[in-house]
């Protein structure tokens, strides 16, 4: 009889140390990922009980969330920031974890420097006190994030106890038109399933769009299954994920690599994997798109009108009503044309090599507006030098772009790159919450990096396809 597990529900049988009376299962983690910002307390607890961190070589430590991207003397001007440095660096010399700090080379947002490193592979399980960590899965891992008290059992044991969720297949179909991005994809499937849709699901993300993504462009849908209420999402591994993984630091070499290659495609669903529910998406029908309100569902086409309130099902229009208020803008009116201050190109959502050789060719030749404050973030230190070697650092300080060092600066504003009072920004990071980018009364629109650079070089949201040529509208 053939084996119909999908992917999720094998690497899940594969890390099964027992079923829990609970009802909930035991699991191995294949890698721990850590921060600074959720690992202080984390080890702590360990110290307190007396405890050692069970495998310190299946954990990897990096800072991200409160590095400066401007200047990383130290100390830093922030003590707090400081003091998280500080007693992450401690942390990990006196537990025997390897740190990735910032004279290693290899620093970065620890969703950037998991894959790039080849730490991150199909088949495993991968847990970060960090919500998008569900990046991962775009190698066919099971990813999640995890809480401080979470991070201390899997520090001292390497597993948790998890309820299994069920599969949803989500199957994106047809051909992107000019334009659209995986972020864009990744946008409307939020939009179509809700912020909450997801919720007791892993979703698989499959069908024409994603077999012909670079893995860059599979993380970048990956990572924001979160967003769409998901606990996972992953894509199978297939030629693309091995390409992408050959030769990589952590990665094995020769036969090994081979062999290693042979099962991670074994991992795949198969053609007739079960699934409790599946979603097909006719990708022609995708369009730039923008969210308009203060969660990552709220969104329309470039081209679109804002929701009238009356049009939404009763159980959406408070939230709409509130997400308008806040906004300031009116229900029925055009999203194009919305003026921005501040345009934001980075974050684990897409602060990629590929995001910012895509934003830098629509660049080139062009000039931020006028009282447009503009920034581009490499995602980790190894993409900053390798776009450096490109030129690309040139081309966006010459266009009126900062050029920072990695880290998370203002997806999230732990660090000194914040929003300013009522500032709008054109962001490529992936949440939208009120106070998210720094302000309490900021306000985030997401989008692509390529509609990040229009949004910048026009001063308001633009369809980036008028920059594009041909035209294809």
């Amino acid at each position: 009889m053939s084996d119909r597990r999908n992917l999720f529900n094998k690497v899940w049988d594969l890390h099964t140390v027992r079923e829990l009376p609970s009802g909930q299962t035991q699991l191995f983690i294949g890698l721990h990922l850590v921060h600074e910002v959720t690992s202080p307390q984390a080890f702590a607890m360990l110290r307190e009980r007396g405890l050692k961190v069970a495998y310190p070589e299946r954990t990897f430590a990096t800072v991200d969330h409160i590095v400066p991207t401007d200047n990383q003397a130290r100390p830093f001007a922030d003590s707090l920031a400081e003091q998280m440095m500080s007693a992450i660096e401690k942390n990990c010399r006196e537990f025997g974890v390897t740190l990735l700090d910032l004279g290693s080379g290899r620093q970065g947002i620890v969703h950037v420097v998991g894959p790039e490193l080849g730490l991150t592979q199909p088949g495993l399980t991968i847990v970060c006190g960090d919500s998008h960590t569900s990046t991962h899965g775009a190698f066919g891992t099971i990813a999640l994030g995890i809480g401080t008290s979470q991070v201390a059992h899997v520090l001292s044991t390497q597993t948790m106890a998890l309820n299994r969720p069920k599969v949803r297949r989500i199957e994106v179909n047809g051909e992107l038109r000019p334009g659209v991005y995986a972020k864009d994809v990744i946008l409307h499937i939020i939009r179509i399933l809700g912020v909450q849709g997801g919720q007791g699901y892993a979703y698989e993300y499959a069908g024409e769009i994603f077999d012909r993504m670079t893995m860059e462009e599979r993380m970048t849908v990956c990572n924001m299954s979160i967003e769409g209420g998901a606990r996972c999402g992953y894509v199978n591994p297939d030629q693309t994920t091995v390409d992408y993984l050959r030769g990589r630091p952590h990665i094995p070499t020769g036969a090994a690599f081979e062999r290693a290659a042979e099962w991670w495609l074994s991992l795949a669903s198969p053609a007739d994997a079960q699934y409790d529910d599946v979603v097909r998406i006719d990708g022609r029908r995708i369009e730039p798109t923008v969210t308009w309100g203060i969660n990552p569902g709220q969104s329309v086409g470039v081209t679109e009108r804002l929701p009238f309130l009356s049009d939404l099902p009763e159980e959406a229009r408070n939230g709409a009503a509130e997400a308008l208020e806040f906004m300031g803008l009116e229900e029925g009116q055009p999203i194009e044309g919305m003026k921005i201050d501040v345009a934001f190109v980075g974050s684990c959502t897409n602060g990629r090599i590929s995001d910012l050789r895509e934003a830098a060719e629509l660049v080139q030749g062009r000039r931020v507006a006028e009282g447009v404050r503009a920034l581009v973030v490499p995602g980790s230190q190894q993409v900053r030098q390798q776009a450096q070697e490109e030129g690309l650092d040139r081309i966006f300080t010459e266009a009126g772009f900062e050029w920072r060092a990695a880290g998370c600066s203002m997806c999230l504003a732990m660090n000194p790159d914040k929003l300013r009072g009522r500032e709008v920004c054109a962001s490529s990071s992936n949440r939208n919450f009120k106070g998210r980018q720094g302000s309490p009364t900021g306000r985030t629109l997401l989008m692509s990096p390529a509609m990040v650079i229009a949004a910048a070089i026009e001063g308001k949201v633009t369809d980036v396809r008028h920059m594009l040529e041909p035209v294809a509208v």
